[in-house]
Parts: C-alpha cells; structure tokens; sequence
C-alpha cells in the first residue's frame, strides 16, 4: 500500500504530467506506472461527456506499446490481438448518458466498485469492457469545478476486492486527470476552431476572388432576364436551389448571387466541387470525420456542413456524387442531420443547399445512376443557365467587361475592337460559354498592341456554327451596341437609372458604371421620362 508520502509524490507527478502533456494518454500512463509496484492496474480509461453522450476519449494499457496519434480503438485493437481475444462490438463507439455507470458516480458523487465482471453486468459501459478482457474494475467522477466532465476507470484483468485505501487514491487521482482532461478538451476546441475559421477564410478569400472576376452578371438578354428573376424571386427563402446548365455558363456565379442576396449573406457561401475529390474523400469532406476514422485521420475534423453552418453549401457538380454519398446527403436535405464518418452521433445541420450540373439529373433517375429520391430534394427549384450561344446579344458588352478588367491589369487601355474581330466573336458557338469567352479575351489582351483589341482566328478553338439568319442582326460595332442596349433599358425605365427598377438593375450593372457609360456615349436620358 502507499504511503502517504508515496501518495503524495504519486499526486505530484501526476500533476506535473497533466500541466505539461496535451495527450491525455500520458497522463494515463504516468499514473498506471506511478501506481506500480504499491497498486496493481492492467488499464486506466477516460470517457467523456459530449452533448449527453458517452464518447471514450483516451485509454492507457500496460504493456501495450503508446504510439503518437493513437486513437482509442487503435489501442483496443492492439490489445486484443496482443491477448488473442475477438474485438468488442464498437469499443470506440459513444453511447447516450442515462443509466450508465459515468451518469452514476457523477450523479452519486461515489465511486462504483466491480469487484467481478463475470457475475453479471451492471451499466452499458460493463459489456465492452468484459468483452476487452476487464475482470474488475472501480469507476471515479470526473469534475471541473462542480460539473461533471466524464469518469476515469481503474480495470484488472482478473476479479478481485478493491481495499479502500486504494478507492481513496483513484478519487484523489481523479482531480488532476480531470484537469488534464478539460485542458486537452479546450485545446482541441481552440484546434477546432481555428481550423473552421481558416476554411471559412479561404472560402470568403474564393468568393471575394471570384467576385473580383464578376462583380455582376453581365447582360441584358431576355434568356438572361429569365434567370435573374428567377433568382430574385428565390434567394430571400431557405429553399433548396438546383442550377442547371453546360460549362462554363456561370451557375456558381448564380448561386453566389443567390447567397448574397438571401438573409444568410453574412455568413460565407461554402463551395464543394464534387467532381474534384476522390470518391474515398468526399463524405470526409462534407461530412467531417472523427479521430481514428480510418488510416491517417490523426484527429476530428469539421467537413464543409459544419463550415456552413447558418450560411450556404454550394455543391458543384452535384450529379458525381458516389451512392454512398447521395444517400447521406438525402438525409441531410429530409432530415438537416447527418453523421461525421466513423461516428455515430447525429449532427444538425441548418445550411441552405444550392446544387448546381451539367448532367441531365432527370434522365441519370430514370436511368438508375443517380438516386431519384435525391434528385426530387433538389429539384425543388429549378435555374436553368442559359448558354452563351442562346444570349448572343449579350455577347459585346462581355468582351468590353472582360477586356476593360484584363486591359486595367496589364497596364493597357483599349478604345476599341477591331471589327473583323468582333464579327468572328460573334459568328462563334461557343462551346466552353462565358468562361471560354473570358479565357479568349484575357489572351487577346496580353497579345494585343496599340489601343485596339485584336482577337484572331488562332485564338479560337475552333470556328463553331454561325448565329442563325433568323436572329436580329447585332450592331456593326461596340458602340452602337452598347449604346442600344443602353437605350433600351432607358425607354423601359422611362428615363430611371438607379433602384430596382431602374435601367442599372436591368442590365445587371452598377448605377454609377451605368451613368459612366451614357455620359461616354453622349446619350440624353431625360428625353427617356416622357416614354410610357
């Protein structure tokens, strides 16, 4: 037995490994080598309490080698193959609080004493541990100033009576294990949280990257006109979106208007390209996974629904989901809950899903490749993007936006486009859309000298079908394009530049940028306030 001079060395160095370890099962171990040769334990174990909830956090077994990054089922598992016994059902699993032996010693403020497992179990927490080759153990609260945190258990593998001596060290034990334990827990939450801040960061600096590249959706289109009320009409509400449309047309620049427009505006928009994460990641991804998951998952992590929490999920590519995946997040959009991998704890969830595809999800249901279920919880409003080729009038007030942007980072400023180069932009399909588009007028910035922007054939990919006869002619030059869009969206406003009604919103541009360009054209928007 110890005496209290032992007792009180033990204690000392038992608080000077809780104050300078952040892994809990060094602690563990400086407490179960302490003990030795004065009092005999094979395992000591922490569980903690997580939501009212059981969730074993740390476990030390003597002769069973500590390696870094250990999780708890990790050791268990080496444990059992040292001993040649089967493995427990779930021994890292959590389980609910009530009526387990932590929610007695906390609730009793005694120790529980099990002086043989074999004669019959009495708590939930009994049938793994006699499944793990526990024969006795005693089970001591674990308190921070008065409030129960979790419990720690002394077990031996082989039944026997507990002095109680030896009860009075655990208890006294138990205080600076549990100090221990609450450090590495606001540790964790710190970790935690600076992981999450750091996602949301880099997914405001890929809005903001994004925004810089399309401060609006430019245009005025009727095809575009289409979309943009749909938008509007969507984007206050909480309603799950599914943008559709070929590449390049630009839906994840509709589901941040839509973001940036909805009450949740001032949370980020959380972007998830499925078709960019290996089918073994991409539930770790959105989901998040829990420490010792699987091989290599050192410690919990936050997945993209937790990121964007009160905020919005934009779920790109969403017809590439795996099965697997699809039905897990079915469940979110039915139930708002989900489960991080390897954990069995339901997680609520409140981000709005916008989805967005290229694929026929329709004819993917009926085909048997994508849930149906899923594809009707998405589909509950649709957004059709249109193609480039279908918004050809849009087509130059794009090049002028695009060349205006790459002119003012290169140092260049650009008066006009060649007419030769804007009939070929013209007669072009566009296969790859606006971004396409964008990529062809960033490239003929760069080569273009002098202050007009040339745009030739090479640039092009290849020459696609030209506009169809039946299609109103457009303006033989930017301006006079320009300049008619510009008027027509005057005679619609009567005159009116600003507001929501105004001529700018219709044409998807800023006021003052609006005021800008009719001063520049010379154009009288007064002689606009007499039109019905």
């Amino acid at each position: 037995m110890l005496t209290a001079e032992e007792k009180y060395r033990l204690l000392l160095q038992v608080s000077e490994a809780a104050s300078s370890q952040i892994e809990i099962a060094a602690v563990l171990e400086a407490v179960v080598e302490g003990l030795e040769p004065a009092i005999h334990v094979k395992a000591l174990a922490v569980t903690t309490i997580e939501d009212d909830t059981l969730v074993p956090h740390a476990v030390y077994i003597r002769g069973v080698e500590r390696r870094q990054g250990d999780s708890f089922a990790d050791i268990i598992a080496r444990w059992m193959s040292l001993s040649g016994a089967e493995m427990p059902p779930k021994p890292h699993g959590s389980l609910p609080l009530a009526g387990t032996g932590t929610e007695y010693v906390g609730r009793t403020g005694r120790a529980w004493i099990c002086e043989d497992l074999t004669q019959g179990v009495r708590f939930p927490e009994d049938a793994r541990l006699l499944a793990a080759g526990v024969r006795s153990y005693v089970r001591v609260p674990l308190k921070v100033r008065d409030r129960q945190i979790g419990s720690l258990a002394f077990s031996r593998g082989e039944p026997g009576p507990f002095p109680p001596q030896e009860v009075d060290v655990f208890e006294a034990l138990a205080l600076p294990v549990a100090a221990a334990v609450a450090n590495a827990q606001a540790f964790e939450e710190i970790a935690r949280l600076s992981s999450q801040l750091q996602a949301e960061n880099l997914a405001l600096r890929q809005e903001i990257d994004e925004r810089s590249m399309f401060e609006e959706i430019i245009g005025s289109s009727p095809a575009l006109r289409e979309t943009l009320v749909l938008v509007d009409k969507v984007a206050g509400t909480d309603t799950t979106v599914l943008i559709t449309g070929e590449t390049g047309t630009g839906k994840e620049l509709v589901a941040r208007a839509i973001h940036r427009r909805s009450k949740r505006s001032h949370r980020a928009l959380v972007a998830v390209n499925c078709a960019a994460l290996p089918a073994s990641l991409i539930a770790s991804e959105l989901f998040g996974h829990e420490k010792g998951a699987f091989t290599g998952a050192l410690q919990r992590r936050v997945g993209r629904f937790e990121l964007a929490a009160g905020g919005s999920i934009f779920l790109d590519e969403v017809g590439e989901l795996p099965p697997e995946v699809q039905a897990s997040l079915l469940r979110v959009l039915q139930e708002g809950t989900f489960e991080r991998v390897g954990g069995s704890q339901p997680i609520t969830t409140d981000a709005r899903v916008i989805a967005a595809t290229n694929r026929d999800l329709a004819e993917a249901a009926a085909a048997g490749t994508f849930r149906s279920d899923l594809f009707y919880r998405l589909n509950v409003f649709p957004i059709a993007m249109p193609p480039l080729r279908q918004r050809r009038e849009d087509i130059p007030i794009l090049v002028e936006y695009f060349a205006a942007r790459y002119a003012a980072r290169l140092g260049k400023r650009f008066q006009s486009i060649e007419k030769s180069s804007m009939d070929r932009i013209l007669a072009y399909s566009w296969p790859g859309n606006v971004r396409e588009l964008q990529n062809v007028i960033e490239r003929a910035a760069i080569l273009s000298e002098g202050d007009v922007l040339r745009v030739d054939e090479p640039l092009l990919g290849s020459m696609g079908v030209p506009a169809s006869p039946a299609v109103t002619p457009l303006p033989d030059s930017l301006r006079d394009t320009e300049r008619r869009q510009i008027e027509d969206a005057l005679a619609q406003t009567a005159g009116r530049v600003s507001g929501a009604k105004g001529a700018a919103a219709i044409l998807g541009i800023p006021s003052t940028t609006l005021e800008s360009r009719i001063k520049r054209l010379g154009i009288d928007k007064y002689r606009f306030r007499s039109a019905p």
